[in-house]
């Protein structure tokens, strides 16, 4: 909802009072455990316990999910990543206290005299599984190694905060310190968990130092975001300047201003979806090396973090970027896969050969290895880590290949973890300078291949004849993550009629399939709503219903041994199943060639499920089937993806069997005249208009805008009848582009050139002094009635149309096209709409380039060193902080 000033509350609120405040609170609540602890020498056991997990949750969890999913939206790259980080950090570490919680000593006991009987080490348990009858066994066997399971998750915690305070000092020197104690607690923190009370002490007390840190900051960023500027100290100097930590790399540097001129209004999430690909490795290699006995805990943990991945995945998405989103949502999917694979290896405790056997008939982990491959064909133009990373993701799927002997698997798998989590680290360490600097300045190499090459390459794969019938189409930033989750639980899904009847494989494959084919499909169906999909939505909801009820019905139902009745009941879900994708098949024809041949195999697929309730299945057909879904889910996945990165069909998805035909129907009389943009007589016909004294909706790179030329001085009046705009809010001069001022010879200092260079053209306004190259520029008649008395707000879009249209008319007043004090109009229908009956044209463009408008800046004291952000609008005050920032270094 937009305020007076045109842009959303949203972004006069402080994300980060809420982030810090989750911080001290949660320090302060385990500090109080500590101090006790380390008093009467009893640590907190049962409930106490259950609570202080419940409490840690709730207040470092989901209250700073909250804050790091504003930052984001704030453009704020470093708090976003650092408060979802740290709501995972909080949310594992409570999960850890209700595990202590649930523990009892008794079930511990029990255990270890059972392994005092059967003369068997800890080790010797999860390297060969034994089969323990008794549920209190197995339970037992869950609660093993939670100290051990702790320490691996709090390790990858200290370096990301150790990256934190690091890299917050290029921002400012409050964040460094609480960051600091952050480690240094954490570090003490496992150290207390293996014992001594000591460490719980100097845990205590940095802890009480985080609260303390976090009651200033979060009074600093109050106070600033109530004032509009910084009163207390410690926000908007940093400890010393980014660009210190290196030189720009020309190559790399290029590619990310290419990415970051397709979508600023959200901050990148590459950096935190590095970092969970770091957390999730470290906990399975300390797993794989035998550190860990039992993956009870890590599951929690590695569980908590794959739903922060998703969150990065999902900021991607708004991004529109479809490479980020369809990895970090694969990666998730492989993490939580993984971890309630070895989660059911430790809670249904089996024997070697059981657990060997079973894995042996399964291969689902081969997709993984394909979806890895082209992820590397994804990112060939890229830079070379990113390259480097979906080689080690291929390497570490290689690892997992249940084929390789259980002894040399752990081994292996270990190794792949170990570099996977190194290039991670080095990933995030590197995303989260470069995007706080705006340069590439940690070397992250250039492309390997160029975008050009690449092109040309895929172009080659079908004919140009083809290329001419079928029109370029962008499918859905999601449609890749969607084929893949459906190729994963395809060939999870697929066995022999004799795994059907072994019990660990059913166990084993349950994760697999529900995960990949359900949960994580869920995520798939919301990003379809999100951007609009109907039937996106629709067609992965049903999968996701489907999956889940075969999961239900072939896996858990052989192991719960359903009666015959409730097999029928699955046979009338089966024939539902049938209809509905009949329908789902008849919109495909509708689409393109892939998804029709999806559904089809789909189709026969869910035939195969329903004889398997009737006890006639044709596991041959159901096997072929099965796999043939998963080989067109791959072709799928390449091309979305591949589509989607360059924004052309270059890999053909088939054309449609069927043309939806539109009915024309007759265009109702408009209330003023219009013109499209795209035509060179479209921008004649505004410009007529504008010079003959008309007022005219017009396209910027913010939101449309109402314009009216410097030549007629009436016309600008009429805006202001128009908007039932208050006459002390003054209007802003548009021109095309900064050489129009160099040509004016304004007495503008070097400090104000140079700030302008950096920000012009852009959304952003600069308030500067008025004078006589106003007259020059070509103001003139509208000189008193623009800007104050004083001063005047100059608007250099970055937007094709709006410069043409500058050059032809000359400067324009111009302010929001839309009734004073409603939402802005980002879209020419919304200007036709609600002012075409006042004015005298619009120029048509479709849909704004952003949903607010532009940010105000006065730079009347920039001599002084001091700007002033009048009105945040689409680019966040901090980026342009950091841009004045880097523009005052340049000139000492």
């Amino acid at each position: 909802m937009a305020t007076s000033d045109g842009f959303p509350a949203s972004f006069y609120g402080e994300p980060g009072v809420l982030g810090m405040l989750s911080n001290g609170i949660s320090a302060f609540l385990v500090l109080l455990q500590n101090f006790n602890s380390a008093r009467t020498g009893n640590p907190p056991v049962g409930v106490e316990n259950i609570l202080a997990g419940v409490h840690l949750i709730l207040i470092g969890g989901i209250c700073q999910v909250v804050a790091g999913l504003l930052s984001f939206r704030k453009y704020d790259h470093l708090s976003g990543t650092a408060f979802i980080s740290y709501a995972a950090l909080w949310s594992s570490y409570g999960a850890t206290r209700i595990y202590f919680g649930a523990s009892t000593e008794t079930q511990t006991a029990a255990f270890a005299q059972h392994l005092t009987t059967n003369n068997s080490s800890l080790s010797t348990v999860v390297q060969s599984n034994i089969c323990l009858n008794a549920t209190s066994d197995a339970v037992c066997l869950l609660f093993l190694s939670i100290k051990e399971s702790a320490i691996a998750g709090l390790v990858p915690y200290i370096l990301l905060s150790f990256l934190l305070a690091f890299c917050s000092a290029t921002v400012n020197y409050i964040m460094p310190f609480v960051f600091g104690a952050i480690t240094a607690t954490l570090i003490f923190e496992a150290v207390g968990v293996v014992g001594g009370s000591w460490a719980l002490v100097v845990s205590g007390v940095l802890e009480l130092l985080i609260l303390v840190f976090a009651i200033y900051g979060s009074a600093a960023l109050l106070v600033k975001g109530l004032t509009q500027r910084l009163v207390l100290k410690g926000f908007g100097t940093p400890l010393f300047n980014v660009l210190l930590l290196g030189t720009a790399n020309s190559a790399s540097a290029q590619s990310i201003g290419q990415e970051k001129k397709k979508n600023t209004k959200y901050a990148e999430p590459m950096a935190l979806g590095f970092f969970c690909d770091t957390v999730a490795p470290f906990i399975f290699a300390f797993y794989s090396f035998g550190y860990m006995k039992s993956f009870g805990l890590g599951a929690a943990w590695v569980s908590i973090v794959t739903a922060a991945q998703l969150f990065s995945s999902y900021y991607a998405y708004l991004r529109q970027d479809c490479y980020h989103t369809t990895k970090f949502g694969l990666h998730a999917t492989y993490w939580l896969i993984k971890a309630w694979d070895e989660f059911v290896v430790s809670a249904v405790i089996v024997e070697h050969s059981t657990v060997n056997s079973a894995r042996q008939a399964m291969v689902g982990n081969w997709f993984f290895v394909v979806a890895g491959l082209v992820f590397c064909v994804g990112s060939l133009n890229m830079d070379v880590l990113e390259v480097i990373h979906n080689l080690l993701f291929v390497l570490l799927t290689v690892s997992t290949i249940p084929q390789i002997p259980q002894q040399s698997y752990y081994i292996f798998f270990g190794v792949a973890c170990s570099l996977f989590t190194a290039a991670s680290l080095y990933g995030t360490f590197s995303r989260l300078i470069n995007t706080i600097a705006e340069k590439s300045l940690i070397p992250v190499g250039p492309q390997p291949v160029s975008t050009a090459q690449m092109k040309a390459v895929l172009q080659g794969c079908w004919s140009k004849q083809e290329e001419e019938e079928v029109p370029a189409q962008t499918g859905q930033v999601s449609d890749s993550l969607f084929y893949l989750l459906n190729g994963v639980a395809a060939l999870s899904a697929l066995h022999s009629s004799g795994s059907s009847t072994n019990p660990a494989f059913l166990h084993l494959t349950v994760p697999w399939v529900l995960i990949s084919g359900a949960i994580v499909q869920v995520y798939v169906s919301r990003l379809q709503v999100t951007g609009g999909g109907r039937f996106g939505s629709v067609i992965s909801s049903i999968y996701v219903a489907v999956w889940a009820t075969w999961t239900w019905f072939r896996f858990a139902g052989n192991l719960l041994q359903l009666s015959t009745e409730a097999a029928y009941g699955f046979a009338a879900g089966a024939i539902a199943f049938l209809v509905i994708n009949a329908f789902l098949m008849l919109i495909a024809a509708y689409r393109n060639l892939v998804l029709l041949f999806l559904t089809t195999i789909m189709e026969v697929v869910l035939v195969c499920f329903l004889l398997s309730t009737l006890s006639r299945l044709p596991y041959q057909l159901e096997m072929a089937m099965l796999a043939l879904l998963s080989i067109i889910s791959v072709y799928g996945a390449l091309a979305s993806l591949v589509n989607c990165i360059f924004s052309q069909r270059l890999l053909p998805m088939g054309p449609a069997l069927l043309k939806e035909r539109v009915k024309k129907e007759s265009a109702a009389e408009l209330p003023c005249p219009v013109a499209n943009s795209h035509l060179t007589s479209g921008l004649v016909k505004i410009a007529g208009l504008l010079e003959e004294g008309g007022v005219c909706g017009i396209p910027t790179d913010t939101v449309y805008a109402l314009a009216a030329s410097c030549k007629n001085p009436q016309a600008i009046e009429k805006i202001y009848n128009i908007k039932d705009r208050p006459a002390e809010k003054p209007v802003c001069i548009c021109i095309s582009s900064v050489e129009q001022l160099v040509e004016t010879n304004p007495p503008f200092s070097p400090l104000l050139w140079e700030f302008m260079r950096n920000v012009y053209p852009g959304g952003i306004s600069c308030i500067v002094n008025k004078g006589e190259w106003l007259f020059k520029l070509g103001v003139g008649p509208a000189y008193a009635r623009v800007g104050t008395k004083d001063t005047i707000m100059i608007r250099v879009p970055d937007h094709t149309v709006t410069a043409h249209l500058c050059n032809i008319t000359g400067p324009l007043a111009i302010t929001s096209a839309n009734p004073s004090g409603e939402a802005d109009s980002t879209h020419h229908s919304m200007v036709i709409n609600r002012l075409g009956h006042k004015i005298q044209g619009v120029l048509c463009d479709g849909d704004s380039n952003e949903v607010v408008a532009s940010t105000v800046v006065n730079c009347v004291k920039i001599d002084e060193g001091t700007i002033t952000i009048v009105r945040e609008g689409c680019v966040p005050a901090v980026k342009i902080q950091q841009i004045f920032d880097r523009v005052k270094s340049t000139m000492v």
